[in-house]
């Protein structure tokens, strides 16, 4: 009878020690699979983040956070293609020779070629870091004081900078330069990562 206790009590000090082992196990696995995730400190150094552009009309803007600042993607329409190509005089940087963009997108639409209707631009001002409105029409209540031949685009209300739809500034404005554009890339005709190009991928 006392062999039959000693086997009881055996398997219960077993199955309590195993359960106790699995509890622990698990305890020491959770930071352990947490560590394979960016730490906040590294998404704040910029981790690249991925934009769903699936449901993005023409003429709209969604935005997104990367490196703590926002970044707009701006659907455009082939009419305002061809106006970043022709309607240059009042701007201040052209050709983006003064501003920050990836060598892939220093063109008038300042993007893809294949994606030349998707922007993709930090909505930062360059002159004190507010963050601009997209304006698209007249009939925005921002375009009252833009004068009737708005072609659309972006207006800081903390200084009125002004930037034409490719986010290049005009001429005579407290921003000395337009918009920066991140590094980003394609992964698919409705997915962008932001904050790493292709050549990184």
């Amino acid at each position: 009878m006392s062999a039959d206790v000693n086997n009881s009590k055996r398997r219960l000090l077993v199955a309590a020690t195993s359960v106790v082992g699995a509890i622990g196990a698990g305890f020491v696995a959770v930071p352990f699979v947490k560590s394979w995730n960016p730490s906040a400190k590294a998404l704040a150094a910029g981790a690249p983040v991925l934009a769903d552009i699936s449901k993005l009309e023409e003429g709209q803007m969604i935005t997104v956070e990367w490196r703590g600042k926002p970044v707009y993607i701006l659907k455009r329409t082939e009419e305002n293609l061809k106006v970043l190509e022709t309607d240059t005089d009042m701007l201040a940087d052209v050709n983006s020779d003064a501003s920050k963009q990836p060598e892939y997108c220093k063109n008038s639409a300042r993007a893809y070629e294949n994606h030349a209707k998707i922007s993709v631009m930090e909505g930062v001002c360059t002159h004190l870091g507010c963050a601009p409105k997209y304006v698209p029409d007249l009939n925005n209540p921002f375009a009252g004081s833009l004068g009737a031949d708005w072609k659309g685009g972006f207006f800081c209300p903390c200084h009125g900078s002004l930037y034409d739809l490719s986010g290049r500034v005009y001429s005579s404005m407290p921003a000395p330069t337009n918009l920066p554009i991140p590094p980003h890339y394609f992964k698919s005709d409705t997915v962008i990562l932001i904050g790493q190009d292709g050549s990184n991928a």
